[in-house]
């Protein structure tokens, strides 16, 4: 457990007051910097002499977003009231008897603060959605100090993006977005008006590309060291030519203030994004071909005789889905999409959903140590996929003590289907339970084949002991979905 002066933290810099919850703060590991050495050169380029001429001609259009928000369903209407936990039998008790009878839900108000940046002269803004989620009542200032109203277009929470709109009628300065993405090593501007105080400038290089920080689905963000700070959410990164290359989102810290470690979304995705926010779509549509996937681990590789833990593997295909469609199933690991490879599960989700639907495209899979091919239309990706899965335990068990598993069929436990075994009770100490296992997941499949009992589940670790595998492919439906678990091969079930 680290303890509080320790902890790193990903950081959403939207500036918060009152009881706004639009900053979102997730912990992570502590980043242990390795050193790096590298030879001075005399004829090495030189970084610009100054960067006042591009900020000149962009700060303009830089504005702070002051945002009114309501937190809903939270707390209680009664003065005077004392403070309980959630839940607690006295908070219930006040709640329901206090002054004035049972007590309802009231609305919590405050304010958060970010940065956008205008997109074009009648006065489109670019910022991102935490900065304006639940918003009731949305402010501009620009670097002269003008205050105008403006409204929220749309948002797209998977990106983080949203677009604004100044209500009044004008001309207003603009910035445009550069028409190619940055590399690793390119000078950039991080510009922002945090908390209404005038345009805030600060300059660094990109440090990385395509990083993934565990905020949403799509995560591909440029890591820039220009420094940033809360209240620059939103705000724009700039390349040297005074062009658009990012939306400056969340910070990597130790204490909430920049170290040097921020992350912008990059061009290519906030301009699809923003487009069709700009025409109207409420909700971004995106590619689907109806996989639950999940990165290839070395031990899975191991179990399905892979030569490198590169691409995809299906979990599960949605009934009716395109991939279905295809022929794709359970058990494929989809390697290349259009020829590209796919390096993970997250690279292939990037990759679909950033094509528009009814796009054709060719699949890349291995299935049984073979490469096949796939051509499929794409879907449109629904805004929530979830399976879920409440058995009840009973019938009686057999154990598996070697993994710390109690089993029983699942056509003995209810809503658990008609194939597979049901996990009734499970060792939270052994190995199934460090692999993730859960009492309630059902087992569908074991080494590729379908179980229909206990006796299967056994006899396909035996078959894998004679094969000489280190490990069995067990491929599990959870409350959340399905996916594969390799289980290593260590003594007899």
């Amino acid at each position: 457990m680290m303890n509080h002066a320790s902890k790193a933290r990903t950081v959403l810099m939207a500036g918060v007051a009152l009881a706004a919850i639009s900053g979102v703060i997730a912990e992570t590991g502590i980043l242990t910097p390795t050193p790096a050495f590298a030879l001075a050169q005399d004829n090495a380029p030189a970084g610009p002499g100054s960067f006042a001429p591009i900020v000149k001609a962009v700060r303009g259009a830089v504005v702070s977003v002051k945002v009114k928000m309501v937190e809903k369903n939270v707390g209680f209407n009664m003065p005077n009231m004392p403070h309980f936990q959630p839940g607690d039998p006295m908070e219930r008790f006040f709640r329901q008897f206090g002054q004035g009878g049972p007590m309802q839900p009231h609305p919590r108000t405050g304010i958060a603060l970010g940065s956008g940046f205008i997109i074009s002269a009648d006065g489109y803004i670019v910022t991102n959605n935490h900065v304006v989620e639940n918003a009731t009542d949305v402010t501009v200032k620009f670097d002269d100090g003008r205050v105008l109203p403006a409204r929220v277009v749309g948002t797209d929470k998977k990106t983080d993006l949203a677009l604004l709109k100044i209500i009044k009628p004008g001309t207003y300065p603009f910035v445009q977005f550069a028409k190619k993405s940055p590399d690793v090593g390119d000078w950039v501007i991080a510009v922002g008006n945090p908390y209404g105080l005038g345009g805030t400038v600060t300059a660094g290089i990109v440090s990385a590309r395509g990083r993934d920080i565990n905020s949403g689905p799509y995560d591909d963000f440029l890591q820039i060291d220009a420094p940033i700070n809360r209240g620059n959410s939103g705000g724009p990164t700039f390349n040297a030519n005074g062009h658009v290359v990012g939306v400056n989102t969340a910070i990597f810290s130790p204490s909430g203030g920049s170290v040097g470690i921020g992350f912008a979304i990059p061009v290519e995705e906030a301009r699809g994004v923003i487009a069709a926010l700009e025409k109207g779509k409420h909700v971004v549509t995106r590619g689907w071909i109806g996989v639950q996937i999940q990165p290839v681990s070395a031990d899975i590789a191991e179990s399905l005789g892979l030569k490198s833990r590169d691409g995809a593997l299906i979990a599960e295909t949605e009934h009716g889905a395109p991939a279905e469609k295809a022929g794709l199933k359970s058990g494929d690991v989809i390697t290349q999409v259009n020829g590209k490879a796919v390096a993970n599960a997250h690279d292939l989700a990037r990759t679909i959903a950033a094509m528009a639907p009814d796009t054709k495209v060719t699949i890349g899979y291995i299935r049984n140590g073979k490469n096949e091919v796939a051509d499929l239309t794409l879907g449109t990706l629904p805004d929530n996929l979830q399976a879920s899965l409440n058995p009840q335990v009973a019938a009686p068990p057999d154990e598996m003590k070697t993994y710390g598993l109690t089993l029983a069929p699942a056509t003995s436990v209810a809503g658990a289907g008609k194939t597979g075994v049901v996990i009734s009770d499970i060792d939270p100490n052994g190995v199934a339970a460090q692999k993730g296992l859960k009492s309630g997941d059902v087992i569908l499949e074991a080494g590729g084949k379908t179980l229909n009992s206990i006796a299967d589940l056994r006899q396909a670790f035996a078959d894998a002991r004679k094969a000489g595998r280190k490990a069995v492919l067990l491929r599990v439906k959870t409350g959340n979905g399905t996916r594969f678990v390799a289980m290593e091969l260590h003594g007899e079930g």
